[in-house]
């Protein structure tokens, strides 16, 4: 019976180390190939389109229409042909369509991709091009919903034409990105709007002070810190934090103002929503479709690209051992929410 205990454990042993070397040799294989610094993908969705098309096609049509097809599409391209030999030089190139996707979090964190998407796409856009944007956010961070709208009027400022489509959500902060669009196009039920500010900050300073727990809270300024998740909180401090929340409310105001002068910022910007139908009565978007539609109509006039920047995963991930990292990052999220922030 010792015996047998013993060669278990040994057994158990030789599992263990086999599991971490097959493990290891997985990632070392995995990063082969791979560049150090993300990549840029792209594919054109025209011919993602024209496959589709076709596989029905085949499945549907008997072979008389299908040959009947088939010579209608070679007409068609050779006549397309002909028509682009007669043209000029400038002429000859078609319009581009570039894709971006854009799904934000209460930080945004999907801004650190579409930064590097956008300078890809400006590096070859011209003033007959267009970038759209399918963006689905319903706001967070100030500065980081900030730092995403100037992007996008990055490409205004190349003169290149933005349209943002949204099929789900843009409030608050993803609004505000959505409003530097020459275009909005919005789904008949897609919410927009939530113009405004808000903050929460939980307080259980009473709850520590029952324990008998101190907190000794030494700032350099009167300002510092208006309001404390675990000191007690004075009204000085609550009219300051109050004040703070104006002032952004005021700066998101006149924001959407400057980008869309046709809305009536007053009505508006009470922090409520609408739906897509209603957004477009109150001129917050300027048409309803769904990206889709509006994808799918370029595509005989245009080249169609979908453009995403990935960037590789750290050797942790590849491994399979990122638990812990992505539980730290919960645990900073959830610490983050409750902690003294501004959201749009």
């Amino acid at each position: 019976m010792e015996f047998l205990t013993e060669y278990a454990g040994f057994l158990l042993k030789l599992v263990t180390v086999a599991i971490i070397l097959g493990l290891f040799i997985a990632g070392i294989a995995s990063s082969k190939g791979k560049p150090k610094e993300g990549g840029l993908s792209i594919s054109k969705l025209n011919d993602q389109y024209d496959k589709m098309k076709d596989a029905l096609n085949d499945e549907l049509l008997d072979k008389k229409a299908l040959k009947q097809l088939a010579k209608e599409k070679k007409k068609a391209l050779k006549e397309a042909s002909k028509a682009e030999k007669n043209n000029t030089s400038e002429d000859k190139a078609r319009k581009k369509v570039f894709v971006l996707d854009f799904d934000g979090d209460i930080k945004a964190s999907a801004l650190d991709t579409m930064r590097e998407e956008i300078t890809a796409i400006l590096s070859v856009a011209t003033e007959k091009d267009e970038v759209v944007i399918r963006l689905e956010s319903g706001g967070g961070m100030v500065h980081a919903y900030g730092l995403a709208s100037s992007q996008l009027q990055r490409i205004k400022e190349a003169n290149v034409k933005l349209t943002v489509c949204v099929d789900k959500v843009a409030a608050s902060g993803g609004y505000m990105m959505a409003c530097v669009a020459d275009k909005i196009v919005a789904a008949p039920f897609a919410v927009l709007g939530s113009i405004g500010v808000v903050a929460q900050v939980p307080n259980i300073h009473r709850l520590l002070d029952k324990s008998l727990v101190d907190v000794e809270l030494h700032t350099a300024g009167k300002y510092k810190r208006t309001l404390t998740m675990l000191g007690q909180n004075t009204d000085e401090g609550r009219e300051k934090f109050k004040q703070d929340l104006e002032e952004t409310h005021v700066l998101f105001k006149e924001f959407v103002s400057s980008q869309r002068d046709v809305v009536d910022i007053e009505k508006i910007a009470t922090g409520d929503v609408w739906y897509g139908i209603k957004a477009l009565e109150n001129q917050l978007i300027d048409q309803i479709s769904t990206s889709d539609s509006y994808l799918v109509d370029q595509y005989s006039s245009s080249d169609v690209f979908s453009v995403k920047y990935s960037v590789p995963k750290k050797m942790a991930e590849r491994l399979g051992l990122s638990v812990l990292s992505s539980l730290e990052t919960k645990v900073t999220k959830w610490f983050s929410a409750l902690s003294q922030h501004r959201g749009i």
